[in-house]
């Protein structure tokens, strides 16, 4: 793929600030730094399909926004539910949920922030996978029309396809990937795509074949008229990697997940994005945290950057990877890990766009 960072123009920005402007040159690429230092901001995923709002269900505030931009994210990754947004396969969006994004957008906007839309249902729709009979490729291209007309060549809107992807061999996934990547550049949206494998997309089973043929040999299948995207994987530090239990008893395996996966990136001439990971705040884990992010900041031709997991409104007090919006409430360790990368984000007007190249 085309370098995201060879799209990125050093005269309109400092350092963190993605741009409109559009470079191929290699020296582009040595100049600009990692730009997407985020966190997810979960809430409008939770409950289920037809829980009402504010019971089942919450976006984030305005309040949780400006706080996250206060301690210097220049990112938010919002998760929401497909059904919520589209509550019939091939049907109109639900007015009143795409007003609850659009004014969390806005709210980004306000604080600089890009804005990662993320449809957190892991290649399925009311529980049946894409490519089921209940869920055509098709009806999963016609979501991706339909949200990508909504937000086409909006510089601070990137498109992540969708979360963690499971239970679906590589090559079925990738024929649905690539029929979104058609519908979203078809409607005429240059905006940057977020691609996942399969297998949870885990950097650490990125190639590994446990579902079937790995990402790694079947995700190089991409195809983008554009050629502006990048793999998307996720990697957490407990013993299953699915960051569910309260501990980094494999922060080591998480470490050299990234380091491998940064390898592959840097061999098939690749970009990533790490869309979640996080840990508990433990000494160890700490340190192992740092280890992940310096991984990403150390290469940032192969990266353009990360998102943690996570915030938001919804989340108990201590909750062992949170980083609250009052960090009274627990995260103020994870945070400090962070803020050496985060202090160096200029908070100014974002942009990321590959319309006309």
């Amino acid at each position: 793929m085309t370098k995201f960072k060879s799209r990125l123009s050093t005269a309109a920005i400092a350092a963190t600030a993605l741009s409109l402007a559009m470079s191929s040159t290699a020296l582009a690429a040595q100049n600009c730094e990692m730009t997407l230092h985020g966190i997810n901001v979960a809430g409008a995923e939770f409950g289920k399909p037809g829980d009402p709002y504010g019971q089942g269900y919450i976006y984030p505030s305005e309040d949780t926004i400006d706080s996250l931009a206060k301690d210097k994210f220049n990112a938010i990754r919002l998760p929401f539910l497909w059904e919520r947004l589209q509550p019939s396969l091939n049907g109109v969006f639900d007015p009143a949920e795409m007003a609850r994004i659009q004014a969390t957008v806005s709210d980004a906007r306000d604080n600089n922030m890009v804005v990662i839309l993320d449809p957190h249902n892991y290649a399925r729709y009311r529980g049946q996978v894409i490519g089921s009979p209940d869920v055509p490729v098709d009806a999963f291209a016609d979501f991706w029309k339909r949200l990508s007309a909504v937000f086409a060549n909006d510089d601070d809107i990137i498109f992540g396809l969708m979360n963690e992807p499971h239970d679906i061999e590589a090559p079925e996934w990738l024929t649905a990937a690539n029929a979104a990547i058609a519908a979203i550049r078809n409607i005429g949206a240059g905006n940057l795509i977020l691609v996942p494998g399969t297998a949870w997309t885990g950097a650490h089973s990125w190639e590994q074949t446990f579902y079937g043929p790995s990402n790694a040999s079947v995700m190089t299948g991409v195809v983008d008229p554009q050629d502006f995207f990048a793999f998307e994987v996720h990697q957490y530090s407990d013993a299953d990697y699915s960051g569910k239990a309260d501990d980094c008893s494999h922060i080591d395996g998480a470490v050299d997940a990234i380091k491998s996966f940064t390898d592959w990136l840097n061999a098939n001439d690749y970009q990533g994005f790490l869309g979640e990971f996080g840990t508990s705040d433990q000494i160890e884990c700490l340190r192992g945290l740092k280890q992940i992010v310096d991984i990403i900041q150390n290469d940032q031709k192969a990266w353009i950057g990360w998102a943690y997991w996570a915030s938001g409104d919804w989340w108990p007090k201590n909750a062992p990877m949170i980083i609250q919006p009052d960090l009274r409430n627990g995260g103020s360790a994870q945070l400090r890990t962070l803020q050496p990368v985060l202090a160096g984000n200029d908070m100014t007007r974002h942009a990321c766009n590959g319309e006309g190249d």
